[in-house]
């Protein structure tokens, strides 16, 4: 494997490069009989990798890194030893990207690494907040145990995520359905009636005079319209990847109506979920706040915990600090209070968590059931119109004796 380094020479002086060792040990013990004094060391990733490359067209499904979790936790209860079961698990594994990164693990373990370091390695396929707990079931003995609880919170989120797309699948269908027709309107009927009335010279109605200039507009300068709406999304985009463009966009998608209260509920459960299953593993709730900060979505919801954090290492506790942030909602932060005055943090994480869940899953519930039919009023009013202003046109040339 290949690490880079920065380092001390001799004479004091940094220097930076690149070695090949079997691990970081190895590599430690290189470049001090070498006569440098580390600074850094990590494994070497190049801004285009072969590896990234067969991840990023065929990734890991989180179905498959489940039945994964659950297939070791089996195996490693039945006495086999771990490297024979990462063995045999590699063996049926179907993704490419999932066999790859199990045949470098296994390398790793035979090098002297422990399970978690070795996935560690591979952040696209096993997240490292899974590997921090297991490295703390690796060191409490109950690794099946903790292989079981991460399977299971995968697969809740699993079945959330499903749930979701399932039930945006009609109002998604709906709004290709809405546009494509006022795409063939706007293009092919308007303008035919819109070149007739001309021929004819028939003074229309006013609504439909702006309806037929409007589509007008939009077929001879379409071009420039478009190429003007790809920049302006480039730019935002491009923004939006900013640490600060992030932030905002994630600030402003908490404060919308009723999507922002879904994904701010949602985002609160997974939160609790991980801290209750990171905390009932024996991991220090500082250490597990970190791991939620990093794997976080919400770059918003992510500074407010971190903020926690940096309050909690001066001694506040959790509760006091989440007080002072409005994105952590008042039934969280009095049950988190409960939970550490009668020791039972993660019981009430986890309570906090399946009601958020819930909740989530009810608004989702209504907003779709509250999509569907406007959807189909917006398409309604909006065929009507164009049909209407037709009709309308079409009096006003028997009005002019046509």
């Amino acid at each position: 494997m290949v690490y880079q380094y920065v380092a001390y020479n001799d004479n004091g002086e940094i220097v930076k490069g690149k070695l090949s060792a079997t691990n970081e040990e190895v590599a430690t013990e290189q470049l001090n009989y070498a006569g440098y004094q580390a600074i850094t060391l990590k494994p070497f990733t190049p801004l285009i990798s072969l590896n990234k490359l067969v991840a990023s067209l065929s990734p890991a499904k989180p179905a498959e890194i489940i039945f994964f979790y659950r297939q070791l936790a089996m195996l490693l209860e039945s006495g086999i030893d771990i490297t024979a079961c990462l063995e045999l698990l590699q063996g049926q594994a179907s993704n490419r990207t999932l066999r790859k990164a199990l045949g470098d693990v296994i390398s790793d373990l035979r090098s002297g690494n422990q399970l978690s370091a070795a996935l560690s390695k591979h952040p696209q396929v096993f997240p490292p907040v899974y590997c921090r707990l297991m490295g703390v079931g690796e060191q409490g003995g109950n690794l099946e145990l903790v292989l079981k609880q991460i399977a299971d919170y995968m697969e809740k989120e699993v079945d959330t995520v499903k749930h979701v797309k399932s039930a945006l699948m009609y109002p998604i269908i709906t709004s290709v359905v809405t546009l494509a027709v006022i795409g063939v309107l706007a293009v092919f009927v308007l303008p035919t009636f819109g070149s007739l009335y001309n021929s004819l010279g028939i003074d229309l109605p006013p609504l439909v005079g702006i309806l037929i200039a409007t589509t007008g507009t939009i077929q001879d300068y379409g071009l420039y319209i478009a190429l003007a709406a790809l920049i302006l999304a480039g730019l935002a985009l491009i923004y939006i990847k900013t640490p600060n463009g992030r932030y905002k966009w994630d600030r402003f998608i908490l404060s919308l109506p009723l999507v922002g209260r879904i994904r701010h509920i949602s985002e609160l459960a997974r939160y609790c979920r991980s801290m209750s299953l990171l905390f009932s593993s024996g991991l220090p709730i500082n250490e597990a706040i970190s791991l939620i900060v990093e794997g976080s979505g919400n770059r918003a919801m992510a500074k407010a915990l971190a903020d926690v954090q940096q309050d909690m290492v001066k001694g506040e506790g959790l509760s006091r600090p989440m007080v002072k942030n409005r994105l952590f909602l008042p039934m969280m932060v009095q049950m988190v209070k409960v939970g550490e005055e009668t020791g039972n943090l993660d019981v009430t994480l986890l309570a906090v968590a399946r009601s958020y869940e819930a909740e989530a899953e009810d608004k989702t519930r209504s907003l779709v059931a509250l999509i569907q039919p406007a959807m189909t009023i917006i398409m309604g009013l909006i065929v009507g119109l164009i049909t209407l202003s037709l009709t309308s046109a079409i009096y006003a040339m028997y009005g002019q004796g046509f």
